[in-house]
């Protein structure tokens, strides 16, 4: 079969760059601190057993920019939960005055990604994936051990879901919404396009097709091809 084709090229993504200058945290939001990082850590780590691999499943940006060490990647499914673009961004790839969009794992349906199995000192990992993932309180986020089906059997795997309590969690949108915002956001990390477009690359590159991702692309393509 021939690869797909993208109607959300890197020519239409590079029209919503924009410089935009890192304001830095959030003055005015409470902030995780070590004790909350550690607390966390803690209460992960009594659901593994130090004898069972650690794996970290990446539905998003983890797929293309996991920054963790890691030996081995796997397709694998997560039945229960699904992606969507529920977590507002008002920082990395959004601004305050125009908020982005990024994905989190909500409940229903289900969801194909990539497991990565880690190595090293898996204190260290854990930490340094919580502190990317998880800033601000009530956090949005919250590290699941989620079990997963793969060719090669069943494991169990970290994944991010939401929190629908927490700072940054949008709520329901509509699919105008969704595209809308990630037709023009930007921050200091990028735009919500650009994100679109490299998490479906890496989808597709790994043979992956999220149908309604895929259709998300196709209408923020034709929303920056007419703006």
């Amino acid at each position: 079969m021939l690869p797909r084709t993208m109607s959300l090229t890197e020519e239409l993504v590079a029209r919503c760059f924009r410089a935009v200058e890192d304001t830095g945290p959030d003055p005015d939001a409470s902030h995780l601190d070590d004790s909350d990082y550690e607390a966390m850590l803690d209460a992960f780590e009594a659901q593994l057993p130090a004898t069972e691999p650690l794996w970290l499943f990446g539905y998003g940006s983890l797929i293309w920019k996991p920054e963790i060490e890691h030996v081995e990647e796997r397709v694998a499914v997560a039945r229960g939960w699904h992606r969507s673009f529920c977590m507002k961004m008002t920082r990395w790839r959004g601004t305050k005055e125009s908020p982005g969009l990024m994905m989190a794992l909500d409940r229903g349906g289900q969801c194909k990604g990539v497991a990565f199995r880690l190595v090293g000192d898996r204190r260290q990992a854990l930490d340094k994936l919580f502190r990317r993932e998880m800033t601000l309180k009530p956090t949005s986020y919250w590290p699941r051990l989620l079990r997963l089906s793969t060719d090669k059997g069943p494991l169990r795997a970290l994944a991010f879901v939401i929190n629908r309590r927490g700072t940054t969690y949008a709520g329901p949108l509509s699919e105008d919404e969704v595209v809308a915002r990630l037709a023009t956001s930007c921050g200091h990390w990028g735009s919500g396009a650009d994100y679109l477009h490299n998490t479906v690359k890496n989808l597709e590159q790994r043979g992956i097709h999220d149908a309604h991702l895929w259709r998300l692309q196709q209408l923020v393509a034709a929303r920056i091809a007419a703006s």
